[in-house]
């Protein structure tokens, strides 16, 4: 049996080539439409590809009886006389064998396409794909890599030479993620607005990040500070905070009431800054961002930073957001950065929800362990594995 594949425009087309090439016997095995020449997805041209077969043994070419199906033998029987014995028709046999390896022949060519498609599924030449399998590691979202690799791509069109080094392209990835987020607002505590409310789900470690703020903001910037918590519902974070006041010397008082809430505003106002430290409660259940508003006075001298840890799953993150936009988020304030090493979410999630980055944390120290939040400083954690490889 003779296989062989053609390519053609048209199913017409390819027709008569197998007909030219293999005869009127040919048999079709496969067919299905290709897409040839361009580069990656540009342009391409959409052909026909024929998988086609033909057996050249003679039984093919041999005519079939056309009225006589059975074939007569004379020979004496134990009686000396003559009868006739029926044969099965031998061409018959033959083309069920044939469809039978045809079917066989079949089975095996899909196989092997459909390995050699998954062994070839590389979406962008070198050093493009090992920038792309970095971007997916790193969780960045679907969206904010293909506006990337387009990006890329584009600065390779327009070059002069043909094939860019490792350093000039990794070069071009950062100007485009940086790109990304340029024009969101990111940093620390301004002192423009007096209050400054902290919140979030549990476990992210928000009362440590408050110590953080609160020593960072006296000893380095030598700010007048206080402390407000409405946690009224973990004594353990109470007292973990007045144990940071005391260390700080700085003053600490409990909320339990927006008419407490006032109070403190009222004794606090000839302060730099004031740190609240808001309930830290399941995020999934509205009460309690509902009762942030009967503690809280949310009004322009309020600003709001919501704690998120880069532990958690990206879905999470979005979740909490969510929940927590029942109120006027400002800035958001990544923890646990040493505790993984995955930091895509960081720029996917500032990217799409457009809102900046406050403070950025990487351990327990205090006032240690936090920086500023910034592009290049989330764009760098991101580029630092591809230079660590």
């Amino acid at each position: 049996m003779k296989v062989k594949k053609y390519i053609a425009e048209t199913m017409p087309e390819a027709m008569k080539k197998i007909r030219e090439d293999l005869g009127q016997d040919a048999v079709i095995l496969n067919s299905r439409e290709i897409v040839t020449g361009g580069f990656l997805g540009l342009f391409t041209k959409k052909n026909i590809e024929v998988i086609a077969a033909v057996d050249r043994t003679p039984t093919i070419k041999r005519p079939t009886p056309k009225k006589q199906t059975v074939m007569s033998e004379e020979r004496p029987d134990l009686r000396g006389g003559l009868h006739s014995e029926k044969k099965l028709n031998t061409s018959e046999r033959d083309q069920e064998k044939l469809l039978k390896e045809i079917e066989q022949l079949k089975t095996l060519m899909s196989s092997i396409t459909n390995k050699q498609t998954t062994e070839t599924d590389r979406e962008y030449p070198e050093p493009f794909q090992s920038i792309h399998d970095l971007l997916e590691d790193q969780e960045i979202g679907k969206s904010l890599r293909l506006k990337t690799m387009k990006y890329l791509l584009k600065k390779w069109y327009e070059r002069e030479t043909d094939r860019p080094d490792k350093e000039e392209v990794h070069q071009w990835l950062k100007e485009s993620l940086l790109g990304a987020i340029q024009d969101i607002p990111m940093g620390g505590i301004s002192f423009e607005k007096r209050f400054v409310n902290i919140v979030g789900p549990t476990g992210v470690g928000k009362t440590t990040t408050i110590a953080k703020i609160a020593a960072h903001s006296v000893l380095k910037k030598h700010k007048k500070v206080a402390l407000i918590t409405t946690d009224t519902y973990r004594i353990a974070a109470v007292e973990q905070l007045k144990t940071y006041a005391k260390i700080l010397n700085i003053p600490l008082e409990v909320a339990y009431s927006i008419d407490d809430f006032k109070k403190a505003k009222e004794q606090f106002a000839h302060y730099d800054l004031v740190l609240v430290d808001s309930a830290g409660r399941n995020f999934r259940n509205p009460l309690y961002v509902e009762e942030l508003h009967k503690v809280i006075d949310f009004t322009d001298e309020v600003e709001t930073y919501l704690v998120l840890a880069l532990t958690s799953k990206y879905r999470d993150m979005e979740d909490i957001y969510k929940q927590f936009s029942l109120i006027p988020i400002d800035k958001v304030i990544f923890t646990k950065m040493d505790e993984t090493s995955f930091y895509g979410t960081m720029l996917t999630f500032v990217e799409k929800n457009k809102v900046g980055v406050a403070y950025i944390t990487h351990g327990q120290n205090v006032p240690d362990d936090i920086m500023e939040g910034s592009s290049k400083e989330i764009v760098n954690s991101i580029l630092e594995v591809k230079t660590n490889e």
